[in-house]
């Protein structure tokens, strides 16, 4: 209670130079959302209270910028943000000083013009102009249309035009990727001066208190983004000033994240995970953000900075967590409370590893690009080996079979009748028929839940088939291909088959020391023979860099559209082996 009380004098001190609305409205929504949070915070190893008591707060007029962040940040000289390299010296930013160079960036912005509900792409890698960028947009009501560094040049002029975009900011090396030749609209470069180009340098002459015109409503959009686009075209995914900022308490909690946390999140600017864990859930916690600029990622240099830096909570895509485990784990003494992983569904014998060298349970995680985190496994609960977890706080989790009846499987959903906070606004320009049905959002992956509400991931909807009419889950076989050593990544789709219509096929990226060979092949199908059941047998194998979106997700769709073009009675592909060549 006396830490809640000392944020609230910290609020009523930050009201008094300027806030989204009247000072009692201020506070009486900052309040309540510290409540939320504290709550979580309080119950973060009591799942069934947690679960059960917490609400979405109710907020009036709520700037998670100014009405929770500047709170927390005025007079606080504790580290918000370290920006680290293999190569290079760290820099630290306090919650003070972010709190006023995002107040010079809002006044730059509002003096070049850019104003409430202007969309602005921002293509920025990890560096510090990007956490500034993001709290002063937040605070002026501006949209962020969030863009990898590694989209090419027609990537972006689909998002300048689909995305409506009035105002661009770039790193200086990604200048000359915007051909924008009869575009009008603001250009601010970062790092450097280019010719057309603002240098956002400018900002440091601006004053440090910044008091908007005008206040923003909750529901007021605040985040465009672009989805990956594993299957289809990329989505426009709208989200709101409360959406992400407030419904990532959902994610805090599943992290673990506590105050005073150094928190790494590996992940690349422009994509949603990034906003999850690398802004909104640590901050939300009063913990302090770690990010690398490393252009690469390297196991050795990640486990390095790991040691080095004292990071306490650790979030990692799978991709990353099948190459850390590559390496000698035991070598390294880290400082690790909470390991999460989110983005694609976790092999179990990669937890397997982890705990064997660290001592550490790897915590599953699933969410998505429209909503905040949906599903966990929460620190101090029981683990059930392939089960991303149970609901969390403030989201109730149905799974609707195909007649939209609950059952115990189906396809995923959010039931949408107590309001989560967590839920995008929609599809920019698209009706939301696709993602609604009666009182549910549709995830579009389908699902298990048991008897205690564990939710089993089995695939998504567009990826699981059928062969011999027996149902496959590509996520199951691809579970069982990476055990084997010689297994990095793979990626498990139908293929053409003369007999069976479609027969299962991995795609297999090797481990460092592995020939992409005819005995590695028989080396895997001979494992693979003892894992599986014989309607689940792979029976194509073939050796290839697998293709991933710029987010780093493997494009299903591209391989299966590849393989769909076959014919059944296909000749071999160089590096692609059968079943068959082998008994």
């Amino acid at each position: 209670m006396a830490a809640l009380l000392l944020t609230y004098d910290l609020v009523m001190a930050a009201g008094a130079e300027g806030s989204s609305g009247t000072l009692a409205a201020f506070s009486r929504s900052t309040t309540a959302f510290l409540q939320a949070r504290d709550f979580l915070l309080t119950n973060r190893s009591d799942y069934g209270v947690a679960y059960e008591g917490f609400q979405w707060p109710e907020l009036e007029q709520f700037n998670w910028a100014f009405d929770y962040f500047d709170a927390i940040a005025a007079g606080n000289t504790r580290p918000a943000l370290i920006v680290t390299s293999q190569n290079s010296t760290d820099q630290t930013v306090s919650f003070a000083d972010m709190r006023e160079r995002s107040n010079q960036v809002a006044n730059f912005f509002v003096r070049l013009g850019i104003s409430r509900g202007d969309r602005i792409l921002v293509m920025l890698g990890n560096e510090i102009a990007l956490w500034e960028t993001m709290l002063a947009a937040l605070k002026i009501g501006a949209v962020l249309v969030p863009t990898s560094t590694l989209v090419g040049t027609d990537e972006i002029k689909d998002r300048i035009e689909r995305g409506r975009v009035r105002h661009v900011i770039s790193s200086l090396d990604g200048c000359n990727k915007f051909e924008l030749h009869t575009w009008k609209g603001t250009l601010l470069s970062i790092g450097g001066a280019a010719k057309g180009w603002t240098n956002f340098d400018e900002s440091y002459s601006e004053p440090k208190h910044f008091a908007p015109s005008y206040s923003t409503n909750g529901s007021d959009p605040l985040l465009l983004y672009f989805t990956s686009g594993t299957t289809a075209r990329p989505k426009l995914v709208l989200h709101s000033q409360h959406s992400y900022p407030v419904g990532h308490l959902s994610t805090m909690y599943w992290i673990g994240i506590q105050p005073g946390d150094l928190h790494w999140n590996i992940s690349s600017p422009g994509w949603a995970k990034h906003a999850w864990s690398s802004f909104f859930a640590p901050w939300n916690a009063g913990a302090c953000i770690l990010a690398s600029q490393d252009a690469r990622f390297r196991a050795g240099s990640a486990l390095d900075i790991l040691v080095r830096t004292g990071v306490t909570t650790l979030c990692a895509p799978p991709t990353v967590w099948r190459m850390l485990i590559k390496a000698d784990l035991r070598k390294y003494k880290v400082k690790l409370r909470e390991a999460v992983s989110a983005g694609e569904p976790l092999n179990p014998e990669v937890v397997r590893q982890v705990e064997d060298c660290w001592g550490l349970t790897i915590r599953d995680g699933y969410g998505q690009t429209e909503t905040t985190a949906l599903v966990g496994n929460t620190p101090g609960q029981k683990l059930k080996p392939g089960s991303m977890g149970r609901p969390l706080p403030g989201y109730r989790i149905r799974a609707l079979d195909i007649s939209g009846e609950i059952s115990n499987e189906g396809q995923l959903c959010v039931d949408r009748r107590n309001v989560p906070l967590g839920l995008m606004l929609g599809y920019e320009s698209q009706e939301r028929g696709d993602v609604e049905s009666g009182d549910h959002h549709l995830t579009g992956d389908i699902g298990s839940i048991d008897d205690e509400g564990y939710v089993f991931f089995v695939g998504r909807a567009d990826d699981v088939f059928k062969s011999s009419d027996y149902r496959i889950s590509p996520f199951e076989l691809e579970s069982i291909v990476i055990e084997h050593p010689a297994v990095l990544e793979s990626a498990v789709i139908p293929s053409p088959d003369p007999v069976r219509f479609v027969v299962p096929k991995a795609f297999v990226s090797l481990a460092p020391g592995y020939p992409p060979d005819e005995n590695t092949a028989r080396d895997i199908f001979s494992f693979l023979r003892q894992k599986l059941a014989r309607y689940q047998r792979i029976r194509r194998l073939e050796f290839a860099e697998l293709p991933k979106t710029s987010s780093g997700k493997i494009r299903r769709s591209e391989l299966k559209q590849a393989e769909q073009e076959r014919s059944p009675e296909m000749a071999h592909r160089p590096f692609e082996y059968f079943d068959q060549d082998f008994e």
